[in-house]
């Protein structure tokens, strides 16, 4: 599937991106005493975590079939995008509430804001290159749909994930950038635990909205609109087949399983029938690789 190759790519952008600027974050926190500044280096630490668990996901997900598993492992990428979801929303969003409140009682005063407001530059800089590695990998396969529908649609759990981290990534340095500034200049170091506080509560809001996308993949969706459309296009090409009575599909990671019945033109023999299914069946997965499992029957009603 060509989901997964984008979607291999874009956490490879994350991952490299993540774990350099956490490492840059965490030296200017301790260097400046910025709460906002520890707050993003939890953040992007905690992104380059969930990169590793995405990764994970990925790979798992392209086991074969067993005898346990029959319809395969794909659902493994959906297990683990919401694990990365439920971490986002712990280990990034309340810790940095956390942080931001107790430096909101306990205000330190920042020591050299200027490098952390250098860090904060840079990391802006490295975080949009991801964004834009996700963005570029998100296009080979939305095609011509706008992005927000393609949000809304897309069963590809990954870079779903991504996307949503690097864009919580750069509202939060821009929050961080934002609040480290108005600290400086009016001397209130609470302005910066403010920051930090603001941080939580954007990682919150987007780990919510990606939990709920992926809540929907784990319960069971459908395939895409447009490939539901492939298929009973395929089946109305074929000469044998009356109609269509009814069709399921059911997106397991990056494969797909499709059960059908159709409706039989009245006198084809029974060896013919079969034929024509079979034929049907090879058509519909040779114009969708994506689709591993087809279960097509005919029958007189639905």
């Amino acid at each position: 599937m060509a989901g997964q190759g984008s979607a291999a790519k874009a956490i490879l952008y994350a991952f490299v991106a993540n774990l350099g600027i956490a490492f840059a974050k965490l030296a200017a926190s301790i260097y400046t005493n910025s709460g906002s500044m520890l707050a993003e280096a939890i953040h992007s630490f905690a992104d380059a975590g969930n990169q590793v668990l995405l990764w994970l996901g990925l790979k798992q997900s392209q086991r074969p079939a067993d005898a346990k598993h029959p319809l395969g492992y794909g659902k493994l990428s959906y297990f683990w995008s919401f694990i990365v979801a439920i971490l986002l929303f712990s280990m990034g969003g309340l810790f940095s509430i956390y942080e931001g409140w107790h430096k909101l009682h306990e205000p330190e005063v920042l020591n050299k804001p200027w490098v952390a407001l250098a860090v904060l530059g840079l990391a802006i800089l490295l975080e949009s290159g991801s964004l834009y590695g996700a963005l570029r990998e998100i296009q080979k396969i939305r095609g011509t749909k706008p992005l927000g529908q393609w949000l809304r649609t897309t069963r590809n759990a990954e870079l779903v994930v991504v996307f949503g981290e690097d864009v919580a990534a750069l509202l939060g340095l821009a929050i961080a950038f934002a609040f480290v500034s108005l600290a400086t200049i009016l001397n209130d170091p609470r302005l910066d635990a403010i920051g930090s506080i603001s941080i939580g509560v954007v990682l919150i809001v987007v780990a919510i909205f990606v939990a709920i996308r992926i809540r929907g993949l784990l319960v069971g969706r459908s395939a895409e609109d447009e490939l539901q459309a492939g298929i009973r296009d395929e089946i109305a090409k074929h000469a044998g087949i009356e109609s269509l009575l009814n069709a399921i599909t059911l997106q397991l990671g990056p494969q797909v399983m499709l059960a059908a019945k159709v409706k039989m033109r009245a006198g084809i023999p029974i060896d013919q029938a079969v034929a024509d299914i079979n034929a049907l069946e090879r058509a519909i997965k040779a114009r969708y690789p994506e689709i591993a499992w087809s279960f097509i029957e005919p029958d007189v009603t639905d």
